[in-house]
């Protein structure tokens, strides 16, 4: 069972895809990626392989990073400021127009999380209940997760389906050191494309989680039961080449 932990999450990417570019099948079974010491607030990451990267993306008719962290976190709406419904509000009026993109037309990870299915128009906020639940004193950590896969409506005999990949999330607290640990379960993830975006998206929404929760973010994993290299090697490649060659930077999310 591969088991990456790093600092940066450009490294922790750049380590996961490394692995599985020299496997002559391009998969890895049972893949944990941590991004740690999130503590200050702060995201360590190297800005000149991230732009190599979208770059890359574009080129290639693929999401870049932020637009991929975008479908678990919106952070572009989030104020922390405000009450954390008024992120939800925000959110659920503009969704219509997020699904217009074909990639959302059957939703995203941030709305399954705050509308998910019910059965009826309402939806269940699942994040709402989360919070909520913690900061009434229930600490149950099994209560302290959320479910993006819907049965009835992604369990299907499509070939190709694209959404939901991640299935689901847990919030993990620790209440003595008043910290959170956001960890996230992927049956197939795709490493080049969405990897990146995906661990981005994750500790954005642990950060929000945790301002909620009255906590700090301390760590981000990604559990991926089937990791795939979806391009050729040669792709990724002159990413690795960049690694030693421009310092890293951290900057705050």
């Amino acid at each position: 069972m591969p088991d990456i932990r790093s600092t940066s999450i450009t490294d922790a990417w750049l380590n996961a895809v490394q692995l599985i570019s020299s496997e002559p099948s391009r998969e890895v079974l049972n893949l944990n990626v941590t991004v740690s010491d999130l503590e200050d607030g702060g995201l360590t990451e190297d800005s000149a392989i991230r732009a190599a990267l979208d770059t890359t993306l574009v080129a290639e008719g693929m999401a870049v990073v932020q637009t991929v962290a975008g479908t678990i976190f919106p952070t572009s709406l989030w104020n922390p400021r405000q009450p954390k419904e008024a992120l939800f509000k925000r959110y659920m009026k503009i969704f219509p127009k997020i699904r217009k993109c074909p990639k959302n037309r059957r939703g995203t990870y941030f709305q399954r999380l705050i509308h998910y299915p019910n059965g009826d128009h309402t939806g269940f906020n699942q994040l709402k209940h989360v919070i909520e639940t913690y900061l009434s004193g229930n600490h149950r950590r099994s209560a302290l997760q959320a479910s993006v896969i819907v049965p009835e409506l992604d369990l299907n005999n499509a070939r190709q389906q694209g959404f939901p990949c991640m299935q689901q999330v847990a919030f993990v607290p620790d209440t003595e050191s008043e910290t959170l640990h956001i960890v996230g379960f992927y049956p197939l993830q795709y490493l080049f494309e969405r990897a990146y975006g995906n661990y981005l998206g994750l500790i954005q929404l642990g950060r929000f989680m945790a301002h909620e929760m009255h906590l700090t973010l301390t760590a981000m994993t990604c559990v991926t039961t089937i990791a795939v290299l979806e391009v050729s090697p040669n792709k990724v490649t002159p990413l690795l080449d960049l690694r030693q060659q421009e310092p890293v930077e951290e900057h705050a999310l």
